[in-house]
């Protein structure tokens, strides 16, 4: 059915809600049948037990096409579904540090940021201060320049360090990995996984 996708999603008249005297009617197949009267154009689609349907409204005269509206209308569900599972669903989620936080319990909490990297969703890390911790938010820069430079190439600084009350956050996002040399030849691009998790902070 050519050309059928390039239909516009607004209402469509079809059939007996074509009240206009003329329109210009393309085939089932594409091919174009010329200026013609509706009524004709009706006779001409129930003979072939189809619908005419008008594609192009506001053309002079308006555009009709032969089709089987049912199918398409199908068909084009069909195709919205599809579209919409192949949507990633982008999630912020949060690692929470302390200026202070041991080297064992980074690594912990780098290790969940790289996962979330690696399905597919932001991280927004964010040092937590306590009482006189404040006065150096120095620390959090530390610590936050720490988390950004370990998980390297993999993120794009999306939001820098800013203080916030008495937190620090920084935003990091995915980096789109760049396509690589195939060594049969070609390339071969390296996604993200398509897996989306729940918001839960860490």
């Amino acid at each position: 059915m050519g050309g059928v996708s390039a239909i516009s999603k607004e209402s469509l008249r079809i059939n007996d809600e074509i009240r206009i005297r003329e329109v210009r009617v393309t085939g089932a197949n594409g091919e174009q049948l010329g200026i013609m009267q509706t009524r004709d154009a009706l006779k001409l689609a129930e003979d072939q037990h189809l619908d005419l349907v008008e594609v192009a409204p506001k053309a002079r005269p308006p555009v009709c096409k032969i089709m089987d509206f049912g199918k398409y209308r199908y068909e084009q569900q069909k195709r919205d579904k599809e579209a919409r599972k192949k949507q990633k669903v982008i999630t912020i989620k949060e690692v929470k540090l302390r200026p202070n936080i041991e080297q064992h319990d980074f690594e912990v909490k780098l290790k969940n940021a790289q996962r979330f990297i690696e399905e597919g969703n932001k991280v927004k890390v964010t040092v937590m201060f306590r009482g006189r911790e404040l006065s150096h938010p120095e620390l959090g820069n530390a610590i936050l320049n720490k988390m950004s430079e370990a998980l390297g190439d993999t993120v794009s600084m999306e939001r820098s360090a800013k203080l916030e009350g008495k937190n620090m956050t920084m935003i990091l996002s995915p980096k789109a990995q760049k396509a690589k040399k195939n060594p049969k030849g070609g390339t071969e691009v390296a996604q993200n996984k398509n897996t989306s998790s729940d918001g839960k902070t860490v």
